[in-house]
């Protein structure tokens, strides 16, 4: 693939340019010089992938609706990618420890901890919630007014944040292992027979469990080379051939990824229908709901544990 040889230069490289991308560039208009994704984090495959493809830059911002907006994004002529960029001129940032899960400002080679943003565009707090507002906003000895994200970041050398974990996502398992449920779901996600999941552990467990949206062309193209026979999509998603697949299948990813034990899902429960931000379990940017995910299957997720 192009990505393997990006920067190097002869037939080879005219030849993809020409053929291929040239078709893709000329759809989105020819023109396009950079683009900023700050809807949803972006993986780093995807965002290389993009940048091969276009052949344009495509940086990445963070912010949040209490940081009115952005609070750091990517320079245009920044190429490294899975980072956010330098805080933006209207923004402070900083790191503060939480040991609990791990992420220490001393730590090396960069610096890591809960991501504080600070300045004038933070905002007053919620409206009539002055429990929420007195526990995520502060105000310092010196005025400034800070907000706790709740993301777990990390300083690179050049000033640029990256984004690696999330508190609320962490989960400290019965032998006292952490599993990060973002982490393991973003890693997951590639797999094949997987549309969307949403990965649950129960801190009373040594192990975690995961909804799985299952993916409709690759799993029934599956069961017709195994030839399993099935009456309708949700049939095949509650066959036991189809579970321990689908298992199998998320446990190679899991391991070419790199995750540990604790992190791989024992068991899973395969959903047939996708979720939509019209059935209030995803939002509008497709990121999972976890509050209304686990509400609705509490039954199915007891049942992976019993």
């Amino acid at each position: 693939m192009k990505g393997s040889w990006l920067g190097a230069w002869g037939l080879e490289k005219w030849v993809w340019e020409t053929i291929v991308f040239k078709k893709i560039r000329a759809a989105l208009g020819g023109q396009l010089r950079y683009m900023l994704c700050g809807g949803a984090p972006l993986s780093k495959d995807s965002q290389h992938f993009i940048n091969i493809c276009i052949g344009a830059t495509i940086g990445q911002a963070y912010g949040l609706t209490e940081t009115f907006a952005g609070a750091a994004f990517s320079e245009w002529y920044d190429h490294k990618v899975g980072r956010v960029g330098p805080p933006l001129p209207c923004s402070y940032i900083k790191l503060v420890s939480w040991k609990e899960g791990g992420y220490l400002t001393s730590d090396k080679p960069m610096p890591r901890g809960e991501i504080v943003v600070g300045g004038f565009s933070v905002t007053a707090g919620y409206f009539k919630n002055q429990e929420k507002t007195d526990e995520v906003f502060k105000v310092d000895e010196h005025g400034m007014r800070w907000f706790y994200t709740g993301d777990i970041g990390q300083f690179h050398p050049d000033g640029c944040l990256e984004i690696i974990d999330r508190k609320k996502d962490i989960v400290k398992l019965q032998h006292g292992e952490y599993v990060s449920l973002g982490k393991v779901e973003a890693a997951l996600s590639s797999c094949d027979y997987v549309d969307n999941i949403m990965v649950y552990a129960n801190p009373f467990y040594n192990y975690c469990v995961a909804l799985v949206v299952a993916s409709h062309h690759s799993l029934e193209k599956w069961a017709q080379q195994a030839g399993i026979e099935f009456k309708d999509f949700p049939d095949l998603c509650n066959k036991p051939e189809t579970v321990t697949e689908v298992i199998q299948s998320i446990s190679k990813v899991a391991k070419s990824t790199k995750l540990i034990k604790s992190e791989i899902p024992a068991k899973i429960k395969l959903l047939p229908d996708p979720w939509t931000p019209e059935s209030g379990l995803v939002t509008n940017a497709l990121k999972i709901k976890r509050e209304q995910l686990n509400a609705k299957f509490k039954n199915d997720l007891q049942k992976l544990y019993a």
